[in-house]
């Protein structure tokens, strides 16, 4: 089993502020994430007027957004760190602005949609991680098909998702990780909302997911925080690190003497007559 690559998602927590946005950089390195990630979205081009008018409160997320300022600090702190760093366009616009900087794009499950954004990313030629909440079978293929038949040679992950927040663990179908790599046959993994150890477990070790997404906050006081959907760093960084040294307990595969049971195998019973030592041994301590 390849180690899961585990992802750290800022959202808008950031609270527009740079050196919290930094902190997120620091923390995620800290936790054991391999990267970070960000949002590039402008109300404005993210809902339509119809929406905000009828929404008004929608134009209150103006102060979710991520000045575009910040994305090149924020890509050297990762870089510096030795952590990937990635931001999702919500416009295709920021596909350009991000391009000098991401190590990879990644496509919401609420853009899975739209293939003018996916293909702008795909033309970049730099991995693509598509989140799949919300949609069926079908959609997904559709949305497969318009970036690989397009993009052959484009290094592709696909993310199971519940766009729920939280996500209700009884609802998280873990089983359709394994739906989508027999169908695709792309890497597939899990992007959570359910802050649950047990889920990621799950994901990980039952479902061999690839990728494991993970919103994170610093101290509760993100602007999505309340959502119920987001690990705290404690919470993250033991689970990570149990989830390591789960990956390295599970070998591969072959039924054999490992070398910390080499100094043991000559003292069991012997065939004989049932007693410890082997024969051998106990002429040895004769």
């Amino acid at each position: 089993m390849s180690p899961t690559k585990f992802v750290a998602e800022v959202s808008s927590n950031h609270n527009q502020d740079l050196d919290r946005s930094l902190e997120f950089v620091n923390i995620a390195a800290d936790c054991g994430f391999d990267a970070i990630k960000f949002q590039l979205f402008e109300v404005e081009k993210l809902f339509s007027p119809e929406a905000r008018v009828a929404k008004p409160e929608l134009d209150g997320r103006k102060g979710w957004e991520l000045p575009p300022s910040f994305i090149s600090p924020l890509a050297s702190r990762a870089h510096n760190l030795g952590i990937e760093f990635s931001c999702t366009p919500f416009h295709l616009e920021a596909v350009a602005l991000l391009e000098p900087f991401v190590d990879f794009y990644k496509i919401a499950s609420y853009e899975l949609l739209w293939p003018d954004l996916a293909q702008a990313c795909a033309k970049t030629g730099k991995p693509l991680v598509i989140s799949t909440g919300m949609a069926d079978l079908s959609e997904v293929e559709l949305a497969v098909s318009n970036i690989c038949g397009n993009f052959p040679e484009i290094n592709f992950t696909i993310l199971h998702a519940v766009s729920s927040y939280p996500a209700p663990f009884a609802e998280c179908n873990l089983a359709a990780i394994e739906t989508l790599r027999q169908k695709f046959g792309f890497l597939v993994g899990w992007s959570d909302h359910t802050v649950s150890d047990g889920v990621i477990n799950a994901a990980v070790f039952g479902q061999q997911a690839s990728m494991i997404e993970m919103h994170i906050d610093l101290d509760g006081k993100g602007f999505e925080f309340e959502s119920q959907h987001c690990w705290l760093p404690d919470k993250a960084k033991i689970l990570i690190s149990n989830i390591r040294e789960g990956e390295k307990s599970i070998g591969d595969g072959i039924k054999q003497p490992v070398p910390a049971e080499f100094p043991d195998r000559i003292w069991r019973a012997d065939p004989s007559d049932g007693l410890r030592p082997f024969m051998s041994k106990r002429v040895e301590l004769s």
